[in-house]
């Protein structure tokens, strides 16, 4: 009787005690399980997130590379309308300055020489610069050229027959600068100033106006002249001669002495105010004019 319930007991406990061994492998079993899971889980982790991010960087290269494009397309879009620079080329002179239908506008650039000009330009506007010489060269192809203002530069010299190819030029400002002598001038210039120079009378040929029939404004005021110039034109209406050196008119300045009976009509100013010298004892240099010029009597 013993022996069966010891044998009973036995049945009863083995149940209980069997399972224990799984119990014991579970946290082993699970562990490793967990540690593969968690390493597969990190490489998972470690592929997805190179390959996302190689994805995702081939997404924003593929976004970028057609930007750079896009920017280079844009940069040589607007390099392209733009001819190869060249020796003599125009276009770099419109770039600097501004060309308008025949006019060219290099004020306040500070070129020091004048620019290769457009062909076709009629009209150059390069004031207020550092311009220290005209030659012959700068104008030889630019036969259209009918008006040039250089004011308020620093030409000393000019070369002869610099404006001998200009005959249409019509207007010509050369003030402001460090002249001591004219230029030969075009033939039908129509306004000529050159002042706020240091232009003597011996800076002036005695023919110098002579031939200018059609010179109607001539501004040598603020100079250095001793004399009123020579042979100056009947076309002239206007004559500046403020501020110089001058010290004697004759009877021959503007008029003519064998002739009382000429009269100058076309003369509407002649202003000779600031030069060391009385009007008012040279009252036959007058007879032939409508106005008297302005300057001192006294």
């Amino acid at each position: 009787m013993k022996t069966l319930q010891s044998t009973l007991l036995l049945l009863l406990f083995v149940p209980l005690i069997k399972p224990a061994p799984p119990t014991q492998q579970d946290p082993r079993i699970i562990y490793d399980y967990g540690t593969d899971n968690f390493e597969e889980s990190i490489f998972s982790q470690d592929y997805e997130d190179k390959y996302l991010d190689g994805k995702n960087i081939k997404e924003k290269e593929t976004m970028i590379i057609p930007d750079k494009k896009s920017l280079q397309l844009q940069k040589d879009e607007s390099i392209t309308p733009l001819p190869p620079q060249k020796e003599n080329d125009e276009m770099p002179t419109c770039l600097l300055c501004v060309c308008l239908s025949g006019s060219v506008y290099c004020e306040e650039v500070d070129i020091d020489a004048v620019p290769p000009l457009p062909k076709e330009s009629a009209y150059l506007y390069a004031r207020f610069n550092k311009i220290k010489k005209l030659t012959a060269k700068d104008f030889a192809d630019i036969p259209n050229l009918r008006r040039l203002d250089f004011t308020g530069n620093l030409i000393e010299d000019i070369e002869d027959g610099t404006f001998s190819k200009l005959t249409l030029l019509e207007e010509l400002s050369l003030a402001e600068n460090q002249l001591l002598k004219l230029p030969v001038l075009p033939p039908k210039l129509t306004l000529f100033n050159a002042k706020h120079n240091k232009i003597k009378s011996r800076g002036i040929k005695a023919n110098a106006f002579k031939k200018l029939n059609n010179l109607s404004f001539l501004y040598l005021d603020h100079n250095a002249l001793e004399s009123v110039p020579l042979n100056l034109p009947e076309s002239l209406r206007v004559i500046h001669l403020q501020f110089n050196s001058i010290t004697s008119i004759t009877d021959d300045t503007f008029c003519k002495a064998n002739d009382t009976s000429y009269i100058r009509d076309r003369i509407e100013e002649i202003r000779l105010e600031g030069n060391p010298i009385s009007l008012g004892k040279h009252p036959n240099s007058f007879i032939c004019l409508k106005r008297l010029p302005i300057g001192s009597y006294i």
